[in-house]
Order: C-alpha cells, then sequence, then structure tokens
C-alpha cells in the first residue's frame, strides 16, 4: 500500500509541475509532448526573449536559467527573438516503456545463466553448504528462516555479488533469494519480515570497490581518480549498517547479541584491511585488482559447481536448463513492475519536478546561511533511489559542469556509491515474487539511504571540505 500510494504521488506531482510550466507566465509549450513522447537528448523551447532588451539582461536570464535547471542550456535567434532551449534528460513515457522491455529483455540471458549454475549448485549440495557456514549471524538477524534453509545461501551470494560490485551475478542471486524466501512466507501477497531484512541490506549497496565511478573519473581526468575510494567505502558500509539497525528495531531483533556484534566486527575488520591496502595501489592497479578478483571469483564459482555436481554425479546439463527456464520466467513475471515504475520516474524527471526540488534546497540553505557548495552534488542523491542510470548521468553531468576534483564532483562520486536504486530494486524484487504489500520497506529503505547522504556529506566536508 504504501508503495501504491508513493507511485501515485510520483505520478500527480509530476503533471501538477507540468502544468504550472505550461501556464502563459512560463511558457513551456512543449512540456507536455515532452512528457509523452520526447526522447533523451531532444532540444526543447523553454522560453522566449525579444532582442530589444539589453545584452546583460538576455546573459543573466541564461545564467539564471542554467542554475535553476541543472541542464545544458542552448539558444537560438528567430524572428526577432531570443529561444532559450535545454537538452531533454530523459525518455517520455512511451520510450520509457520500451526501455522496461529491453532491459527485461537483456536480463533474460544474464537471469538464465546464473540460475541455472545456481540450480546446478543447490542440486549437488553447495548451497546447503554455504547456508550452514553463514547460518550463525543469519539466523540472529533472519530468526524466521529454518537453520540451513537454502534462502542463507542465496543471500549469502547476492551481498557477495554487490560487495563485489557484480551487478550482473547480483540481480539473479536476489531474485533467486527473494523467491527462497517467498517459499516460506505464509501470506504470498504481503513482504515477510525476512524479505524486508534482505531487500533493506541489499538496496543499501555495500560494495567494495566503486569500480565504475573511478573509470567515470579517470575518464574526465581527475588528478586522483581513486581519491573518493575509502569515502565511498564507509558512506555504503554506514547506510548497511543503518538499514540492518533499522530493520532490527522494527523486528525487535535484539543487534547486541555476541554473535551479530562478533560478525558485525569481523566483516568490519576485513573491510578496513582490504582498504588498508587498496589504498596504496594506484588507479591501474587498482582496477586491475578489481577485474581479477571479481572475474576470477566468478568463474571460480563456475568452476567449483561444476566440479562438485560431477562429484555428485548430478546431470550437470539437465540441471543447468531446468535452472536456466526459471531465469526467463522471471524476467517475464518482472515486466508490469518494471514498466509502472519507471513510467513514474520517466514523468518526474521529463517534468522538472526534480529541478523544482533541486532550486528549493539551494534556495533554503542559501536563506539559512549554510554552506551551499553540496547542494550541487545532491542531484545525484535525489535520482539514485529511482533511477541508477540517471544517477550515474547526473554524477558525469554534476563532474562536467563543475569539475571532476572540484567538491562538488567528488561529493557527487561519493554519493553515487552510497546506496542502491531503491525504487527500482522494489519493483524488481517484489514483482518477481508477486508482493504486493511492501509494509514498511520503502520507509526504511530511504531512512537507509538518508544515512547513507549524511554520511557522504560529512566525509566529503572531511576529506575535501578545503576544495572549492
Amino acid at each position: 500500500m504504501a508503495l501504491s500510494r508513493i507511485w501515485s504521488a510520483f505520478i500527480i506531482a509530476a503533471v501538477l509541475v507540468a502544468l504550472f510550466k505550461y501556464l502563459p507566465a512560463t511558457g513551456e509549450k512543449q512540456i507536455f509532448s515532452s512528457m509523452v513522447i520526447g526522447k533523451n537528448g531532444d532540444t526543447l523551447e523553454i522560453k522566449k526573449m525579444p532582442l530589444a532588451s539589453a545584452d546583460a539582461t538576455i546573459l543573466r536570464a541564461l545564467d539564471t536559467v542554467a542554475r535553476v535547471t541543472e541542464n545544458k542550456i542552448t539558444y537560438k535567434i528567430a524572428d526577432g527573438e531570443l529561444v532559450l532551449m535545454k537538452v531533454q534528460s530523459a525518455n517520455g513515457i512511451i520510450d520509457t516503456c520500451k526501455d522496461a522491455i529491453n532491459i527485461c529483455i537483456g536480463l533474460i540471458g544474464i537471469l538464465a545463466l546464473f540460475m541455472g549454475f545456481m540450480s546446478i549448485a543447490e542440486k549437488a549440495g553447495g548451497i546447503n553448504v554455504l547456508s550452514r557456514i553463514i547460518s550463525p549471524f543469519f539466523t540472529r538477524i533472519f530468526p524466521e528462516v529454518p537453520k540451513g534453509h537454502p534462502a542463507f545461501g542465496h543471500m549469502m551470494m547476492n551481498f557477495s555479488a554487490n560487495l563485489l560490485n557484480l551487478d550482473n551475478a547480483a540481480t539473479p542471486f536476489g531474485l533467486k533469494a527473494m523467491e527462497s524466501l517467498q517459499e516460506l512466507n505464509p501470506n504470498k501477497a504481503t513482504a515477510s519480515n525476512s524479505q524486508l531484512m534482505f531487500l533493506c541490506l541489499h538496496a543499501s549497496g555495500l560494495t567494495l570497490i566503486p569500480v565504475t565511478i573511478i573509470a567515470a573519473r579517470a575518464a574526465l581526468k581527475a588528478q586522483n581518480p581513486t581519491d573518493i575510494f575509502v569515502p565511498c567505502m564507509v558512506a555504503t558500509f554506514a547506510a548497511t549498517m543503518a538499514a540492518m539497525f533499522i530493520v532490527s528495531f522494527k523486528q525487535k531483533i535484539n543487534v547486541l547479541q555476541p554473535v551479530i556484534l562478533a560478525w558485525v566486527l569481523g566483516i568490519s575488520a576485513v573491510i578496513a584491511a582490504l582498504v588498508l591496502y587498496l589504498v596504496n595501489l594506484d588507479t591501474k592497479g587498482l582496477q586491475s585488482f578489481s577485474g581479477v578478483l571479481s572475474n576470477g571469483l566468478i568463474l571460480f564459482i563456475f568452476i567449483a559447481i561444476v566440479i562438485g555436481a560431477l562429484y555428485k554425479k548430478i546431470n550437470v546439463f539437465d540441471a543447468f536448463i531446468e535452472g536456466a527456464k526459471g531465469g526467463f520466467e522471471t524476467a517475464v513475471r518482472i515486466i508490469p513492475y518494471l514498466v509502472g515504475m519507471l513510467v513514474a520516474i520517466s514523468l518526474l524527471r521529463t517534468s522538472g519536478t526534480f529541478d523544482v526540488v533541486i532550486n528549493g534546497m539551494k534556495q533554503l540553505f542559501l536563506w539559512i546561511g549554510a554552506d551551499t557548495r553540496f547542494v550541487d552534488g545532491l542531484p545525484t542523491a535525489l535520482i539514485k533511489p529511482l533511477s541508477g542510470s540517471g544517477a550515474r548521468g547526473m554524477m558525469i553531468d554534476t563532474m562536467t559542469t563543475h569539475g571532476p576534483d572540484s567538491f562538488a564532483g567528488r561529493l557527487a562520486c561519493i554519493l553515487q556509491g552510497s546506496s542502491d536504486t531503491t525504487f527500482y530494486v522494489i519493483a524488481v524484487y517484489f514483482g518477481s515474487v508477486a508482493v504486493k504489500n511492501t509494509r514498511y520497506a520503502v520507509g526504511a529503505m530511504l531512512l537507509a539511504d538518508l544515512v547513507g547522504i549524511i554520511t557522504s556529506i560529512l566525509l566529503a566536508y572531511l576529506f575535501f571540505g578545503n576544495v572549492a
């Protein structure tokens, strides 16, 4: 029900902002067309001014529009008027529906591959072995899941893939975990406590090496592309811990149990040791280490599964085909949920609702006299819960506009690495098991995201506070 209200609020807010922009005083006559049939990269007319105005007035107007919209501004002169235009930053709802289908088509092969290997691992007993290893910790924070249940192994595979920035592997493992947890769910239409805990931890996006962010900074000629590595690691770890504590509080789980504390402190120590090692590597060394670790681990898992299945005398290929069929069915099942969520996000972006929010925040912090440097990096954080590709584009745009070594550019990178795409995760993961009542999932995830955002801002001032 909460997700339904938020989805409806997104659409209503977007349409109201578009109606305001269509008024004669604002004059964005193309706003409705851009929201429905517009394409990313289209040039849209937003304002006309008579050339009789003074040059200073025109330049001031250009500067104002650029600051308010946070988009690339261009102009042309036609019929004695200066026409201001902006570049549309997202597809309209028609092309967004096509995008959703393309995403699902892209997922089919990946889901089939990994779920096929998961099926082999289950029949060979590998998932049960992994479940027994992790069960001392997981049985405390997932008290409703029986000890040694395969869901523990699936969740562990998902968290491990996330940690190594293996998005292609994390999604199939995560969907399989949701299916395993759904088998234990007494009310199939309502999210169980275990599903809520798993998804909130997953959505916190704990990642060891933010490879894509480092690569983007290197491409934009940052002096030290890896200087955001430690802040990213700390921020995403804080968001993950916040997610665990928030859900534990809601479910009345005692997080001060010795086993939980031992695991949390142990994981913290391992991450700290890896950070100490990795911070001494240069950009090429870090990317090389990441590539060898992540890609090598995937191949190792595949080989280990096959060898284990042969040892257990499992019909390997038949087991793979059986699991791969489930991957195809899962990809088809999430299409309606993904279309609905992406359309609402598209309306928010193409209507300019994000621009209104960002400009309002700037004015608020200016009014109270606070340092406003961090506001220029916030668009990435505001879009990240809604769209991973949109947030990535906003991060690059911020670095392009302000510079990759600017305070705003670095903050945008830290924010990009501090959390996952909350609403996308909810749509895909709950949609895969047809859960309609997500209970407090949205609130808990967004609160964990907020912890990640605040931590990111504090870390940016701590590490880069002396940068303009």
